[in-house]
């Protein structure tokens, strides 16, 4: 996922609740689908990250061996400057850009 073409805000937003719950008719649904993405978001920028920052890895022996390396600064602010898997998920939900299904409504619409 490329993080850099997102439109969530980098700061914290007052939310509607009723547009949190307009597709689901529960908010506690919504949050729960929100909270799951944010995961699965916060797994893909970690996993990115570490392997960004494995290229920088010393391997020296002694602990007195200690440099900064201004690459591996300037990608960890990089990611700092990124807005929050959170807010990326609710974006992406209220876009309607997340599927999402739920198994026992799906069996009460069968029977």
């Amino acid at each position: 996922m490329d993080f850099k073409k997102t439109n969530a805000p980098t700061t914290t937003v007052t939310r509607n609740l009723m547009d949190l719950c307009r597709d689901t008719n529960n908010v506690y649904e919504s949050v729960a689908i929100i909270a799951k993405r944010s995961n699965q978001i916060a797994a893909e920028m970690k996993d990115e990250l570490g392997k960004k920052l494995v290229e920088f890895g010393a391997h020296t022996d002694t602990l007195e061996e200690v440099f900064e390396n201004e690459e591996q600064i300037q990608i960890s602010r990089y990611y700092e400057r990124l807005p929050k898997p959170t807010l990326i998920a609710t974006q992406e939900f209220l876009e309607d850009k997340i599927y999402y299904r739920n198994p026992s409504k799906e069996t009460d619409r069968n029977l």
